[in-house]
């Protein structure tokens, strides 16, 4: 089932669901999907209907078929911006809400880099589990060659890929192509572009067949376990476990189910 959802506030972004994948995809190739003030609150309001979902298992988040998946902060917001600091800190601001956002919803998510992503359109992949590449794509940070310092990037790259590698990408502003940026670590994988999305709702089905609270469960391991050590970390793992086997039917229910040799309830159309 795929549906599109009419939504007339959206003109810079679309938003649809496709079996129980979120879409969110930026829809302004003519400015090469800048990030403007009302991409900034329609991501906001995108964000609030994947939260709202309790059906949704995954999102993509998708340049579309443009050149760019996004080059960052529009050419006028940043007119504005660089004489009016405060103003700029609003919207860095609200750009790592949007970023924190997407790392902490339940479900996987997805971003599919189709084209150019440069700056902002650089940090707002690093909020999402994986970042798909189109061959002919290429990504970098790239602030540091206008002399400008990244915002929300330094940190989460460091995350993704070590803090030796992150101050090489950031500190020489270069870009990646797409098999570049997964030799690199910074991607999951790199496609011809025309398989891109199918490759991004493959991936996206691989997750949201199974529970949802499983999936989501699992998640809060790795997030919230990011700085503990093992022992500490152990003992979370073990919590979250408990916690879910004795508040969720799904762990019961699929070793029922493999004992009695049928699909679990989730899997049964």
């Amino acid at each position: 089932m795929t549906t599109d959802l009419a939504l007339p506030p959206f003109t810079s972004l679309t938003y649809a669901v496709r079996e129980r994948t979120a879409i969110i995809t930026f829809a302004t190739p003519d400015n090469l999907n800048a990030i403007t003030d009302t991409r900034l609150g329609e991501l906001e309001a995108a964000l609030a209907l994947v939260e709202a979902d309790q059906q949704l298992g995954a999102l993509v988040v998708s340049g579309g078929d443009g050149a760019a998946f996004c080059v960052g902060l529009d050419l006028s917001l940043l007119d504005k911006a660089f004489s009016d600091i405060p103003y700029f800190e609003t919207v860095v601001t609200r750009l790592n809400g949007i970023i924190s956002r997407i790392e902490a919803l339940p479900i996987p998510t997805i971003a599919a880099i189709n084209g150019f992503a440069r700056a902002g359109g650089f940090e707002l992949p690093l909020g999402c589990d994986f970042i798909l590449m189109a061959d002919e794509a290429k990504i970098g940070d790239v602030h540091t060659d206008a002399g400008v310092l990244p915002a929300t990037a330094s940190l989460r790259l460091k995350r993704r890929i070590g803090e030796q590698r992150a101050k090489e990408l950031i500190w020489s502003a270069r870009w990646l192509k797409g098999q570049e940026a997964v030799d690199f670590g910074l991607a999951w994988k790199s496609v011809p572009r025309a398989a891109l999305l199918e490759t991004a709702l493959a991936m996206a089905a691989s997750f949201s067949d199974k529970p949802r609270a499983c999936i989501a469960s699992n998640k809060a391991v790795f997030q919230q376990g990011e700085e503990l050590g093992t022992a500490a970390g152990a003992a979370l793992e073990i919590a979250l476990f408990v916690k879910y086997m004795a508040e969720q039917p799904y762990g019961r229910e699929g070793y029922n189910a493999y004992r009695e040799k049928r699909q679990p309830f989730w899997k049964v159309a």
